[in-house]
């Protein structure tokens, strides 16, 4: 009697996306999720939709993230990020696939945006420990003083991802807001998010403190205008905003005189991207300090 194996069809496990807040994956707080789909129309997940709560609870994870990160060492912060390029270069597949169907690319196309994505993140935690010898220092006065000024983070900063360049361009406006200290809260393209929530799986994975970074997923004009009316948040760059949205949430922002960085068209994200913004989101201290006098001879140092 022989045996006969019964072949049967396996079902796909589908991936679930979640919102990354405070470290942890939560479902947003509406229970509400909407349809994403590749460049052809095609379905690829349901994102979960945020609420304004979901807003809100990513501030408060954001500050009480920020004292942590912003009093970490330079040169650690630095290697935390250097921890997160590596863990993408770990998952580069992943993402090429995820950029392939955001962005209508061919394989060897999102390769390549991966690559330059990885390449942003090695770049930008090389610039940790140096910033602040380009844009500090000490500087000339007529007395006897020391006068030196160093940079220090804003704060917390909202962040409107580019809406076509879902991956290289979010990871473009993002890396030099926390490689300066600052802590954020992403709001990811609206049409295109999977790449900025499969980054907080990154992130959890990593050395990132909970709460440095928040990915929040839905529809941009109502996650934004909150964030940008927000007490509590020091910051905001509007590079996904449109002009019309963009106006409203700069108007909003002007309540508690929040640094506004203007959306800037930016052709090709694979550029070197300079150090913009990294000081647009840094405060300048100046310190005065007396040089007093050397001995009886009356030089000073």
């Amino acid at each position: 009697m022989s045996e006969k194996t019964e072949k049967t069809d396996r079902l796909s496990v589908f991936k679930t996306y979640k919102l990354y807040v405070g470290g942890k994956f939560p479902r947003s707080e509406s229970g509400r999720v909407y349809e994403v789909t590749d460049s052809k129309g095609n379905w690829l997940a349901n994102a979960p939709q945020s609420s304004r709560k979901d807003a809100r609870d990513a501030v408060v994870a954001a500050r009480k993230a920020f004292g942590g990160w912003a009093g970490a060492t330079a040169y650690n912060r630095g290697q935390v990020l250097y921890r997160v390029a590596e863990m993408l270069e770990g998952r580069r597949d992943q993402f090429a696939r995820e950029v392939a169907d955001a962005e209508g690319l061919g394989r060897s196309k999102a390769a390549a945006v991966v690559d330059a994505t990885i390449d942003r993140w090695v770049w930008y935690a090389g610039w940790t420990d140096k910033i602040a010898q380009v844009v500090g220092g000490g500087n000339p006065v007529a007395g006897p003083y020391f006068n030196l000024s160093s940079p220090e983070p804003t704060g917390v900063v909202t962040i409107v991802a580019p809406q076509e360049s879902s991956f290289l361009g979010l990871v473009s406006v993002l890396a030099p807001v926390i490689a300066t200290g600052n802590t954020a809260i992403v709001i990811a393209s609206e049409k295109s998010p999977l790449q900025a929530l499969s980054l907080g799986e990154v992130l959890a994975t990593s050395d990132v403190p909970g709460g440095v970074v928040n990915v929040l997923s839905g529809r941009t004009a109502e996650i934004a205008t909150p964030l940008a009316a927000h007490q509590d948040v020091n910051a905001i760059d509007l590079a996904g905003a449109d002009d019309v949205l963009a106006k409203e949430l700069e108007i909003a922002a002007a309540d508690n005189l929040k640094r506004v960085l203007r959306p800037q068209p930016v052709d090709d994200w694979s550029a070197t991207p300079g150090i913009d913004r990294m000081t647009a989101f840094l405060e300048t201290k100046t310190v005065w300090h007396p040089t007093g006098s050397l001995g009886a001879s009356g030089s000073s140092y």
